[in-house]
């Protein structure tokens, strides 16, 4: 069975990129990338670009163009990221149904969140990005909702993803975990901003002493604490030690949000589930099987199906 993507051949994408104003050279390397496709692409003159080609029907063009007028907000306003570059009038190009963007190429490697001083930066940085995603909120992008966001995906799984072995223990859990998660954030009113959304340590890149953010895909409308809770990491006290230290940083532009202490666990569990649906959503793409080959055992489900009780025995501790 054919997918779009195979479609995209070195010599459509060159064409492709040469049409846009980038004159390439002919040098073509593939990057990690599943959700999308992204080259680096040599250019006659100057340093190689990075080019994204958008998965065909996951955005329109117009919340495409919206992350993008973000991200070149952002970097007006001296934000470290890596937006997509400009020619005439637009970020976005388009060659025979496929949509896509051009960036400049960023070196640098991930912070180290063992460190206090890059997370009281991390928290420094993100602190001045949600102060300006206050200021231009979004109008296509999607907007997150916990609960919903974590009934759509589980209801998909159950339906015909899950192993039958532990289909029945996962709806079990998954009910469970959707109303420890409703009673806890019953009342709880947060602001939502634009965030990153997809903010862990390979989507940022260290050097001069600061991190650079890419790959705003994934940006959305959603509390602050979105963006935060993927630096942690280890033992609760850990955890806490981090979120002391950015929010040591974060206080100096914004307060930090200590109330959105009680979204961690249950962002951690929508991302879980959403993430075994995305895969199934994707399991048509031949990059995908190959490289999460271990998706469609049994072991995996039970194994996902004890940490799933891990996390509603957290809910329920906590």
């Amino acid at each position: 069975m054919s997918h779009p993507f195979d479609d995209l051949t070195p010599d459509f994408m060159l064409d492709a990129v040469d049409a846009a104003g980038f004159l390439s050279d002919g040098r073509l390397l593939q990057l990690n990338s599943f959700e999308n496709r992204v080259y680096q692409v040599g250019q006659e003159e100057g340093p190689p670009v990075i080019v994204k080609f958008y998965r065909p029907g996951r955005w329109s063009d117009a919340q495409i163009l919206e992350e993008h007028a973000f991200s070149l907000f952002l970097v007006e306003r001296d934000l470290p990221v890596i937006a997509p570059q400009v020619r005439g009038d637009t970020s976005l190009f388009h060659c025979d149904g496929f949509s896509f963007a051009v960036f400049r190429r960023a070196g640098g490697h991930a912070p180290e969140l063992a460190n206090d001083s890059h997370l009281e930066q991390l928290g420094r940085t993100l602190a001045r990005w949600h102060a300006c995603g206050s200021d231009r909120p979004y109008q296509q992008r999607p907007t997150l909702d916990v609960v919903q966001d974590i009934r759509a995906a589980s209801e998909y799984l159950i339906h015909d993803v899950v192993d039958l072995n532990y289909r029945g223990q996962y709806r079990d859990l998954t009910g469970q975990l959707l109303d420890s998660i409703e009673q806890r954030l019953q009342g709880l009113q947060v602001p939502l901003l634009n965030v990153h959304g997809d903010c862990h340590t390979g989507n940022i890149l260290w050097r001069d002493d600061s991190p650079h953010f890419v790959d705003l895909d994934d940006s959305l409308r959603a509390p602050a604490m979105q963006d935060l809770w993927m630096l942690l990491s280890g033992e609760d006290d850990e955890q806490q030690h981090q979120l002391t230290v950015l929010a040591r940083g974060y206080d100096t532009f914004l307060p930090f949000p200590w109330e959105q202490q009680l979204l961690i666990d249950p962002l951690r569990i929508r991302r879980m589930v959403c993430y075994d649906a995305w895969l199934a959503k994707r399991w048509d793409d031949p990059a995908f099987p190959p490289a999460f080959p271990w998706f469609e055992s049994m072991n995996y489900w039970g194994n996902q199906v004890t940490l799933l009780q891990q996390q509603l025995q957290s809910l329920q501790q906590s």
